[in-house]
């Protein structure tokens, strides 16, 4: 019901998931964009509640909504060769309760963007706590380096628009030119670590699943481009798993190759 009223009242934020999706699924009619948009809307306003869930409820009442972690060998391969682990993650709606079901088996490291209001930011970094052993700052690249070589499970999340510095563009979905981080290149070039790739889904009846992906043999390569081209290939096939759960919300194409060209969200 809450995300029902973001979809009503919450008009430039709808505006961008509609173009959103228009961009990336042109071929689906407007009626099935439609829906997507308002089941979309919906579990951003479950989102609200879901981040409450991570970082207030007890480990037994996580462990109810536990749905399996699939391909969990990956990660247990990687740190038993003596690497880290650098792990490719979709900004999907459910990521705390996601990262919360992730600790019952390994905790990890987030590398995130600290909220300007120091209440906030500490609310945030007290919750996320339950699920990771620390945090790195998105300025602190030694400090994510260090993580991976010390073997830590580490969480990289490459598909939003960071804007033209250190970036390509590349496909994602049906658009040819999306802005996309050169970020992941930097940290997966380290010879501590292994990069591999994460899809997360909550079913209908609330339970959260996980799935780990092979190891990314040959990466990253000396083509930048054909990389990063890669990487949101496997978000792609991630946010695939469950469409109507991924943070359409964002202002993904923001970036344009023209720097001169105006905004399409308006």
């Amino acid at each position: 019901m809450l995300g029902r009223l973001v979809h009503r009242f919450a008009k430039k934020r709808r505006k961008i998931a509609e173009v959103n999706i228009a961009l990336c699924f042109p071929d689906m009619p407007q009626t099935e964009q439609r829906a997507l948009v308002k089941q979309n809307m919906e579990n951003t306003g479950i989102a609200i509640f879901e981040s409450g869930m991570a970082w207030w409820w007890p480990k037994w009442r996580v462990e109810k909504h536990y749905g399996g972690i699939e391909g969990y060998h990956h990660i247990e391969n990687c740190i038993k060769n003596g690497k880290g682990v650098l792990m490719l993650v979709p900004h999907m709606m459910h990521l705390e309760m996601a990262g919360r079901v992730m600790a019952l088996s390994n905790k990890g490291v987030g590398f995130y963007r600290p909220h300007n209001n120091p209440l906030m930011e500490h609310i945030i970094t007290k919750g996320r706590l339950e699920y990771n052993e620390f945090l790195v700052g998105k300025r602190d690249v030694k400090g994510l380096l260090k993580a991976l070589a010390k073997q830590r499970l580490c969480y990289y999340l490459p598909d939003q628009d960071y804007g033209r510095k250190r970036s390509e563009f590349a496909p994602f979905f049906a658009v040819k030119e999306a802005c996309t981080t050169k970020g992941t290149l930097l940290f997966a070039a380290s010879k501590k670590c292994e990069t591999l790739s994460f899809a997360s889904h909550r079913d209908e009846d609330g339970k959260y699943h996980i799935e780990i992906f092979p190891v990314l043999d040959n990466f990253p390569s000396e083509d930048e481009l054909a990389d990063v081209t890669r990487v949101n290939k496997l978000m792609e096939n991630s946010i695939l798993k469950a469409p109507e759960q991924y943070m359409w919300l964002h202002r993904r194409f923001k970036t344009q190759p023209d720097p001169n060209a105006k905004s399409y969200y308006k």
